[in-house]
């Protein structure tokens, strides 16, 4: 199974009503499974903030988060997913350390 698939798995823990997780390591310098961006809209962050539905994401995927460099996380509740019905795109990446 790959890193995008385990991650995908591990989310759906928090029962999202849509669940998006991309591999965008072709993005980056740091080799492959080694970037990723997940879309995760779920109850679960109905009235939590930004810093805590990170939060919640984080504590949900704890051993993984070791074995890959970086996650970008977009969380909405279903009422906010609804207004905006997709994430903002990732930045190219700068290069160097990253």
């Amino acid at each position: 199974m790959s890193m995008q698939q385990r991650i995908q798995s591990t989310l759906g823990l928090l029962q999202p009503q849509h669940l998006e997780v991309l591999d965008e390591s072709h993005m980056h310098s740091r080799g492959t499974q080694t970037h990723y961006k997940a879309v995760v809209v779920s109850d679960r962050f109905v009235g939590l903030n930004s810093v805590k539905r990170h939060q919640l994401v984080y504590g949900t995927l704890s051993e993984l988060m070791g074995e890959f460099h970086a996650l970008a996380l977009h969380t909405y509740t279903p009422e906010e997913w609804a207004k905006v019905d997709a994430a903002p795109a990732s930045p190219t990446c700068a290069g160097g350390g990253h």
